[in-house]
């Protein structure tokens, strides 16, 4: 009995043992007329075996770069696109910069930096104060998905303090939306999420067709 630990490893496990084998048995064929055709074949089973994939950008052009890949990139055959290098593979991509450190606090999310920073620039007044208070109420609803325990309001003040560098405070009269109110809304929210929709209203049941008997006399 031959196991799979004794076999040759599969370079794209996505295409099985199977289509390995027959690209290697492509390699082989000498004649390149009937080596086309060969690899022309088994570009079409890649493709049935893929058919979800059909309508992604450069689909025939992944297969025939699989299709090289696969040979070890020894299959010599008039490739329609350009065959992929052996050093595309080892190349690794570009770091992407992360920018964490310049997040106080990654509960509140990087976005809300730059809605305090444009608060910061409202000139004193009516409209300065009701985005100052959105952005506190925001920041408790933004602590208690991550803290379910409870929050004080001195703390949403102090961060907010913090975010602001000192430049936003609430007035000494305002108060944070309650948190217990805060988690029932959330609570409704999901729960109507989860509920499937019947005629527009997710609480109200189908309507049974009552079946005419005048019509069904007739």
């Amino acid at each position: 009995m031959e196991y799979n630990t004794t076999r040759p490893k599969i370079l794209i496990s996505e295409y099985g043992r199977k289509v390995q084998e027959m690209i290697q048995y492509a390699c082989t064929i000498e004649d390149r007329e009937k080596r086309n055709k060969v690899a022309k074949f088994i570009v079409s089973v890649m493709a049935q075996m893929h058919q979800q994939q059909r309508d992604t950008a450069d689909f025939r052009r992944k297969l025939w770069d699989h299709l090289i890949i696969i040979s070890d990139f020894k299959l010599d055959v008039d490739n329609p696109f350009p065959p992929p290098q052996p050093l595309t593979l080892s190349t690794k991509p570009t770091r992407l910069d992360y920018h964490d450190k310049e997040i106080e606090y990654r509960h509140y999310g990087k976005n809300i930096s730059v809605i305090i920073e444009k608060a910061i620039t409202f000139d004193e007044g009516p409209e300065k104060e009701a985005l100052v208070s959105a952005i506190a109420n925001h920041l408790k609803k933004a602590f208690l998905t991550w803290n379910r325990e409870s929050v004080t309001d001195e703390t949403i003040e102090e961060h907010l303090k913090i975010l602001s560098k000192g430049r936003l405070q609430l007035s000494d009269d305002f108060k944070l939306n309650d948190t217990n109110d805060i988690l029932a809304r959330h609570k409704r929210k999901k729960f109507n999420e989860r509920q499937p929709e019947s005629n527009g209203n997710p609480y109200k049941p189908k309507k049974k067709r009552r079946m005419n008997n005048q019509q069904n006399q007739q």
